[in-house]
């Protein structure tokens, strides 16, 4: 497999290896063996997958005291997927990574624990899975608005269709710290 950094330190984008013959193609989602010498920190304890039509946008979520690192994969369709780094003390903080990731392309991106995570759906319909480090608290779900000017992320959509909550989460300027991921206390955490 053949690993990829971006502009954020630790948000990684991964190309699989693919196995492909005249029945189709096989190929390893995530190898505790092989996904260690680059995530060997992380320990997978959940799976999600969302189904969503074209023009669906879902995101910008995270979890500040129970922190979620994903491994996300299109495994149908394509999605622009995004990561924001919300870690207040972050010399990131606020920046953005954006990735197409398809059914044709296999890519995978790797969001560390302290970013919030979007996507939106670019074909007709789209399966995505993603891969977690911690469980889903709902107490503990946070967002920050999707079109949030002072981040600026450039969504290959114009207008989404979004829930009534994604619609109404704060922009990341109206959060505290306090409300917000520490790098320290991921650190201490981990």
């Amino acid at each position: 497999m053949k690993i990829n950094t971006t502009q954020i330190k630790d948000v990684l984008i991964i190309e699989p290896d693919i196995y492909e013959d005249s029945r189709g193609y096989f190929m390893e989602i995530h190898h505790y063996t092989r996904y260690s010498g680059f995530l060997s920190q992380y320990k997978f304890v959940q799976d999600n997958i969302s189904f969503s039509f074209q023009g669906a946008l879902r995101g910008l979520h995270f979890q500040k005291n129970h922190p979620q690192a994903k491994l996300v994969q299109a495994i149908s369709g394509i999605i622009f997927d995004v990561a924001v780094d919300v870690r207040h003390d972050s010399s990131t903080f606020g920046k953005w990574v954006g990735e197409i990731l398809s059914e044709m392309n296999h890519h995978q991106m790797f969001i560390p624990e302290g970013f919030a995570h979007g996507f939106c759906v670019l074909s007709e319909t789209a399966y995505v899975l993603y891969k977690c480090t911690d469980v889903y608290f709902h107490g503990d779900d946070k967002g920050i608005l999707w079109s949030d000017p002072g981040i600026g992320i450039n969504w290959p959509i114009i207008d989404p269709i979004l829930s009534e909550k994604d619609n109404n989460l704060p922009a990341l300027s109206i959060l505290k710290p306090e409300q917000l991921p520490s790098i320290n206390n991921l650190i201490n955490e981990g």
